[in-house]
């Protein structure tokens, strides 16, 4: 069965109740570690109202979402975010959480912590970038199975040495900065190795030798991967 990406996913998903709670419980941990980044403290299913509210805001997200809402983890945690403040501020009684006195910024409202929830949120959201981290490692396996390659693949045909780098980073660099090939790459699942050789005077057959690595780092750049992003900087940069 030919995989997924998650954005793809949820449009897949609207309407069928079924798939949408099979994917609300894969996603759980993704929804907690969302809520607990806004309140500030441990949370647990059927006992916090926090997380209530967390996953009717999960589903609200999926029925609203689309593709110029960009990826969709980072539309579904903001508005879970928007959710629970807006609990907050009607309930007014969670003091040891919430200051009173609400700051506004430029952008968006948000809500003065006292330190030892800024530093309660501090230590969550080392463990929500883990977490997060995961996930999108998660979604990048499965958008590299569409082009039958593994990360063992991956790391096989990965440059060992700064010569093989820099060839790498001057293929990468050179399709990344040309839209149309980009479309032409992730529409056809193919690299036009023939075309690269010509404008880049290149080898095809050292090209077609990291084709895999090539491609993986094409994914990761033109995509939404938050993440994966800080570690391939020298070529999107």
């Amino acid at each position: 069965m030919k995989s997924t990406s998650i954005n793809d996913r949820v449009q897949n998903i609207k309407n069928n109740n079924e798939d949408i709670n099979v994917f609300i419980e894969e996603y759980k941990p993704f929804i907690a570690s969302c809520a607990v980044k806004v309140c500030g403290r441990y949370l647990k299913y059927g006992e916090d109202d926090e997380l209530s509210i967390a996953l009717i805001a999960f589903v609200e997200s999926i029925n609203a979402y689309d593709a110029s809402k960009g990826n969709f983890l980072t539309f579904a945690q903001n508005v879970i975010r928007r959710r629970i403040i807006d609990y907050y501020r009607k309930e007014k009684k969670h003091i040891d959480v919430i200051s009173l006195n609400e700051i506004y910024s430029e952008n968006e409202d948000d809500f003065e912590l006292d330190f030892s929830v800024k530093k309660a949120i501090e230590e969550q959201q080392l463990a929500d970038l883990s977490e997060f981290r995961k996930l999108e490692i998660e979604e990048f396996k499965r958008e590299l199975e569409e082009w039958n390659i593994s990360l063992y693949d991956l790391v096989k045909s990965s440059p060992k040495h700064k010569s093989t780098h820099e060839f790498c980073s001057k293929v990468i660099k050179y399709i990344i900065s040309n839209p149309q090939m980009v479309e032409f790459i992730m529409t056809k699942k193919y690299i036009p190795v023939s075309d690269l050789s010509k404008s880049l005077k290149l080898s095809p057959k050292k090209i077609d030798r990291f084709r895999k690595y090539i491609i993986a780092m094409i994914i990761i750049a033109t995509k939404e991967y938050q993440y994966l992003k800080e570690y391939i900087k020298k070529y999107i940069d």
